[in-house]
């Protein structure tokens, strides 16, 4: 019987399961290592099913930047595609500064009934006992619980203690940097994708009249300091250089690597990965802060389940969660392998603009309202019931109630 908790990592997975959990009156205690509000290299673009996710969740103030799909330039061809409809609603993402979003969700977690939040804990190692992870050793003081997860990131701590990270094959690099537009500048209704020789950049809309510019890597691409490369990449794109022209630039360029890592297995006994520190293919198709959602979601239920089990249920979660995410990491390999092989990349754009529809569709798999294979209009978590409501209005919270 699950009657506590203790998650190691307060980004967005980490915090939406802690709310998650606590709402259904879980003892939940979160660590942190830092604080908040911090920045991190992100695209900082939420498709529309995360949208709703957070909707759900009750951050009613987070509206940020609207966009409506995703425009593609490579080289003199470009192509724009819109999210499809569901239920006859439009369908929007949202621009939202990683800065904003991670704080108030931290923030809301730490409102939450049967939830307590810890920042400057720093979770050293796992406690392992008879084969099962029964805690956490925080701060030289060890932690128990019945459920531990491992929500610290792409670089998880806990999966290299515990044997089950696999060195990443792709040396790919992330950087991103803030741009405040000159006034009265039309703000984009679309991300834009630059694809270059071995890097792709990326434009989000964000509050404030400020665009947020993050680049993807092939160590292959780099030479000489990286601000100098990421300066020449995006003034080598005629389009986004006109557009930052006359921007200042907000805040220091931020790096990380690697951008992409893989767990040789997400769940032992006792013991949980979630987010980015269960694995994940790539960034470029830009679903990380939706998945850490909708995967907190499903793990609220999943427990909800098998709260009273004295059995495993998490390989139950973890075949849910491959089913959730399947599609979405179809749809990234793809695109990586086409970012990687520029003659295919010109004809499969070329052919977007030729078939509008079924650019619409693949943009609903990457924003997490559509499957592949299927025209449902409506992104369902298995065994989840989920309110099809894709307004890109954050309304009044309709779920749980926020203690």
């Amino acid at each position: 019987m699950i009657t506590n908790v203790l998650i190691a990592g307060g980004g967005l997975a980490g915090t939406a399961a802690a709310i998650q959990l606590g709402r259904l009156g879980i003892s939940t205690e979160l660590f942190e290592r830092g604080s908040f509000p911090k920045e991190k290299v992100c695209g900082e673009g939420l498709m529309p099913a995360g949208v709703a996710a957070l909707e759900r969740l009750g951050l009613n103030g987070m509206k940020g930047a609207p966009f409506n799909g995703v425009r593609y330039h490579f080289g003199e061809r470009v192509a724009e595609g819109r999210f499809p409809q569901a239920d006859g609603v439009p369908c929007l993402g949202r621009g939202l500064r990683r800065l904003d979003l991670d704080h108030a969700l931290f923030e809301l977690a730490g409102r939450t009934s049967n939830v307590k939040v810890h920042t400057g804990a720093f979770v050293e190692a796992p406690l392992v006992k008879s084969g099962r992870v029964v805690g956490l050793m925080v701060n030289g003081t060890p932690r128990f619980g019945d459920l531990i997860i491992g929500a610290d990131g792409a670089r998880s701590r806990l999966r290299h203690a515990l044997k089950l990270d696999v060195p990443s094959r792709q040396k790919r690099v992330g950087v991103g940097a803030h741009f405040r537009l000159e006034p009265g500048r039309a703000m984009p209704q679309s991300v834009d994708v630059y694809l270059g020789r071995g890097y792709e950049l990326y434009a989000t809309p964000l509050p404030g009249g400020e665009l947020a510019v993050a680049g993807l890597a092939g160590a292959e691409a780099l030479d000489g300091r990286l601000e100098d490369q990421f300066r020449r990449w995006w003034i080598a794109q005629p389009h986004l250089s006109e557009r930052l022209k006359e921007a200042e630039q907000v805040g220091e360029m931020r790096a990380i690597s690697p951008v992409s890592g893989r767990a040789r297995q997400r769940y032992l006994r006792g013991f949980l990965l979630l987010g980015d520190a269960a694995g994940f293919t790539d960034p470029i198709t830009g679903g990380g802060m939706t998945q850490a959602l909708l995967s907190a979601e499903l793990l609220r239920q999943c427990v909800a389940r098998n709260a009273r089990a004295t059995g495993d249920w998490l390989p139950e979660f973890d075949r849910e969660r491959e089913t959730l995410l399947r599609d979405y990491r179809r749809l990234t390999v793809l695109l990586l392998w086409l970012a990687r092989n520029p003659a295919f990349l010109g004809m499969s754009l070329g052919a977007m603009r030729l078939l509008p529809r079924l650019f619409s569709h693949l943009l609903g798999v990457a924003g997490g309202t559509h499957r592949l294979w299927s025209a449902e209009s409506a992104y369902r978590i298995p065994a989840l019931s989920v309110q099809r409501n894709m307004s890109p209005v954050l309304h009044e919270q309709r779920g749980d109630r926020v203690a």
